[in-house]
């Protein structure tokens, strides 16, 4: 299989398509005057995980691929994942439900169970803790935490022949998105792509993994530099290791260099593009659905970080793959509906924008950790241990304590938290559902509103913590990641969300939406009733008429 220049996903959707007539070009089509107003026969939602809206503002003026297309849509670039914790699981529980985290029961992702039968007592979003022997990470991946329908589901709720397709390259992505009933469901265990242990592997998912392991098994050659890169292409030294101009070149058989690189995102869109043709998505009776989840950027943010070569790449990478997928959608003859957007954003290393006129920027204290404060409580107490565990902002307190012990370590790790430096806010799970939904624009949200988004009483902490503006919950970069996100800061929750369908009027409307937004505003143009989101529709015609229409 030949790989041209180090482009991917014209040779990889070559591979996977039973039929030699698809022609492969990134054309963008002239929409015609009107809107559309008949249902589309096919929903494409996409998912670009850590596309910031920081990010697509930086690269739109250099688009000329799939991304031009989409520009030529409806734009919203300050869409909002607005809930406190904006991580992988919790964003993309979001997309597809029109619900928030508080609603769809996903927090994070992971969370303190302190019954589960494990010592650490941490669950992942996409497990099924019940397994003998698993744990957060060897896991068997189950939908079983999400608690609301996704808008696949709704589909089939109301036409049972509706197909529902969710493929990713990571396992949180493919089940929130896809939810719990679905047709095929596929995604990246970092050595191929698989799904529940009970389903049988179709053509075009075995076609994906010959092509995909014939593509490891060679060296991959640096990947050309777009001359507009020029201003990123700088080293950076980060724990003793170099970063920042990096091409993607990897040795024959380095799978993690592929999940860590543009490749794998071609992969996967091929593989969508395969399902696609081989099921006939979109050409019986009724509107199917196809979820893809596009994890690459967010490999290469949290190893390389956003400002360095390796991104300014992986967008321009991105761009043509979205090109050429959409072209071989335009060869099917299918009446397509796109919307693409992201589960956060992201906050670029803390070393490199120290060097970039932030100053401020810093790695969390150690001191912060649940573990070591709650060590400083029990020993000020005279408990043993630590009294308090933590993921991330959710902070527990030991359950085995006395009611009356645990009402004590509460007000003190709270006294503790609110006095340090690093910390913006610390609440307790009272204060928190004491406090309304939001109903404002999300930009202007208090912090507690921000933590009461994402707040699920049966998985949350017994208080939330949260760290003040540029300061990463990164401790050392030493351990792997030189970047995150997970904040309750705009860096980290503001995305873009475009929409695109042939025919549709294009405009841009800069003011706030949310991400929930995406499946009312999307029902509407199935013309499928739903009620009790916390979204609202988003009418995608700039004229006096309205898709938001009953």
């Amino acid at each position: 299989m030949s790989l041209a220049k180090g482009l991917f996903v014209k040779a990889l959707i070559a591979a996977l398509l039973l039929t030699s007539a698809v022609s492969v070009s990134a054309q963008t089509a002239a929409p015609p005057a009107a809107t559309p107003t008949t249902p589309p026969k096919l929903i494409v939602a996409i998912s670009v995980d850590q596309f910031a809206a920081d990010l697509f503002q930086q690269y739109r003026n250099h688009y000329t691929g799939g991304f031009t297309r989409l520009l030529n849509g409806a734009v919203f670039p300050s869409g909002y994942q607005s809930h406190a914790a904006t991580e992988t699981c919790p964003g993309h529980s979001t997309i597809l439900t029109g619900m928030r985290p508080a609603h769809t029961g996903i927090i994070a992702n992971n969370w303190i169970d302190q019954r589960a039968g494990r010592p650490d007592k941490v669950v992942y979003c996409s497990e099924d803790e019940r397994v003998a022997g698993s744990t957060h990470d060897s896991y068997t991946v189950s939908d079983m935490h999400l608690k609301v329908p996704t808008l696949g589901e709704m589909m089939k709720a109301r036409d049972p022949r509706t197909r529902s397709v969710s493929v990713a390259g990571k396992d949180r992505a493919a089940v929130m998105m896809g939810g719990h009933k679905v047709d095929e469901l596929w995604w990246w265990d970092g050595k191929t792509y698989v799904s529940y242990a009970s389903r049988a592997v179709p053509p075009a998912v075995q076609r994906t993994r010959d092509a995909v392991a014939a593509l490891i098994a060679k060296p991959q050659a640096a990947l050309p530099l777009p001359g507009y890169c020029a201003g990123v292409n700088h080293p950076i030294v980060i724990a003793g290791k170099t970063y920042g101009q990096g091409r993607f070149e990897r040795e024959a058989g380095d799978a993690k260099g592929f999940r860590v690189s543009p490749a794998s995102d071609a992969a996967v869109f091929a593989m969508a593009a395969a399902l696609v043709q081989d099921m006939k998505l979109g050409k019986g009776p009724q509107t199917d659905i196809i979820d893809i989840g596009a994890s690459a950027t967010d490999y290469v943010g949290h190893t390389y970080g956003t400002q360095g070569t390796e991104m300014c790449i992986q967008m321009a990478e991105l761009d043509k793959t979205l090109g050429d997928f959409f072209a071989v959608m335009d060869e099917t003859g299918v009446d397509y509906e796109v919307v693409l957007t992201a589960d956060h954003g992201a906050h670029d290393a803390t070393e490199r924008q120290q060097q970039r006129a932030m100053p401020m920027e810093a790695h969390m204290d150690e001191n912060v950790l649940a573990k070591q404060v709650g060590t400083a409580i029990a020993k000020d107490m005279g408990l043993p241990g630590s009294v308090l565990l933590g993921t991330e902002g959710d902070v527990y307190i030991d359950d085995t304590l006395p009611a009356k012990t645990q009402a004590k370590v509460l007000a003190e790790a709270l006294r503790r938290y609110r006095a340090m430096q690093q910390i913006a806010g610390a609440y307790s799970a009272a204060e928190i559902m004491a406090t309304p939904m939001a109903k404002s624009p999300p930009e202007t949200w208090t912090l507690i509103e921000r933590a009461r988004a994402s707040f699920y009483p049966e998985r949350s902490g017994q208080m939330v913590v949260l760290l003040k503006p540029r300061v990463t919950t990164i401790v050392s970069p030493a351990g792997g990641y030189v970047e995150t996100h997970g904040s309750p800061w705009d860096y980290d929750r503001r995305v873009p969300i475009l929409f695109w369908r042939k025919g549709m009027t294009g405009f841009e409307q800069p003011l706030s939406v949310e991400t929930v937004d995406i499946v009312p505003t999307l029902a509407a143009t199935i013309r499928l009733p739903v009620s009790g989101l916390d979204g609202r529709c988003l009418d995608l015609d700039p004229s006096a008429a309205t898709t938001c229409a009953n």
